[in-house]
């Protein structure tokens, strides 16, 4: 898989660019703030249809425009399709395959895949349960797309459901019945949630424990496990039945609880990613250098399934390099240089290995040329 061309309007800095590119490295250099960055950005929207940077879509939208919009040519197994999407503020996004409209945005996910590593990462290792729950459920999206429609479901459940709590309690009267029925929704769409992140945890823990080793072999051995809201109620499967079942008991446990406060207190929503070292958490023990490394591996770790199960995603690695010493830039080097596709941003050309020579793009001013 490769992207063969990129043309953005409007989106972020840019009012106009367009790139054709090739298999292989590609690296756009250019000083902080020329848009070097706003590029790549673009490329994980049209695989993702999110930002590793911004949590909506209003700020990628350049500032005084209506819209924003994104076309990329991607090629997979010799077939190009041509991907487009349209951002706009307040209103729904738009979006074509080949020229023709599809129904949703989301049915243009899986066409491309990438995986980014960005300085943001750090905040898996260092931030709070909600970065790690990203992590998961974006990586499970592009491993299955059919994911995005399951997430949404869950989240529309689950606000429903919250809002029905916060009225239980502001009037104090008890809609057990009403109660009764979300909680069944938001059981089923949970347990189909927590399903699909337990499957992927299983499978991406021995690539994430073998990529840290690589690239931190003096340090202790890493893990990883999943850490449920269930609790000793946790069935610990990924067999949807049994989860579904132990989140309505639940439920049923905590009604108390979640009606005197308000909140869901229950599902994958908080949930987490136990992030270990030795026989210690990361978040808290671990070292600036030991937690690079483990952000690091838990990207190299989510690519290498990918590629294990033969869809090779692209590789974006955004302004990386300056951040990491010999060794972690020598072994993200050595995936790099093996990828069909890798993108690569620098503010200096210097800081880019010298393994992983290919076209040279300089961004400057507003513009953004092949060297």
């Amino acid at each position: 898989m490769y992207v063969r061309h990129l043309q953005v309007a409007d989106f972020r800095s840019w009012e106009q660019a367009d790139l054709a590119f090739e298999p292989g490295v590609s690296v756009l250099v250019g000083r902080n703030g020329q848009g070097k960055t706003n590029l790549v950005e673009a490329l994980g929207y049209v695989a993702t249809l999110g930002s590793h940077r911004v949590a909506t879509d209003a700020p990628l939208i350049r500032h005084g425009a209506p819209r924003a919009v994104v076309r990329a040519a991607v090629v997979n197994d010799g077939r190009e399709l041509l991907v487009e999407l349209e951002i706009t503020a307040g209103k729904a996004n738009r979006a074509r395959v080949n020229r023709g409209p599809v129904p949703r945005p989301r049915d243009v996910l899986g066409i491309l895949r990438t995986v980014l590593f960005a300085p943001e990462d750090l905040a898996l290792v260092r931030g709070d349960p909600g970065e790690r729950r990203r992590f998961l459920d974006e990586l499970l999206t592009t491993r299955s797309p059919r994911y995005a429609g399951v997430r949404g479901d869950y989240d529309r459940v689950l606000k429903q459901r919250g809002a029905l709590l916060k009225s239980i309690r502001s009037v104090r009267s008890a809609d057990v019945g009403t109660l009764d029925v979300w909680d069944g929704h938001l059981a089923r769409h949970g347990a189909e949630l927590l399903a699909g992140r337990l499957g992927l945890v299983a499978d991406i823990a021995p690539h994430v424990a073998r990529a840290y080793a690589d690239v931190a072999p003096e340090s202790r051995p890493a893990r990883i496990a999943y850490r449920s809201s269930l609790g000793e109620a946790f069935p610990g499967t990924p067999d949807r039945a049994a989860l579904e079942e132990a989140l309505l008991a639940e439920l049923r446990r905590l009604r108390p609880q979640e009606v005197d406060r308000g909140v869901c207190l229950v599902g994958p929503h908080r949930d987490d990613l136990d992030l270990v070292l030795g026989d210690l958490p990361a978040k808290g023990y671990a070292s600036h250098g030991e937690s690079w490394s483990f952000a690091l591996a838990l990207r190299l770790g989510g690519y290498e399934m990918l590629r294990v199960e033969g869809s090779e995603p692209v590789l974006v690695l955004d302004d990386v390099f300056a951040e990491l010493d010999r060794g972690r830039r020598r072994q993200l080097a050595k995936v790099a240089a093996a990828a069909e596709q890798v993108f690569i941003t620098a503010a200096v050309a210097e800081d880019v290995p010298e393994e992983l020579s290919g076209a040279r793009f300089e961004v400057n001013h507003g513009e953004v040329r092949r060297v």
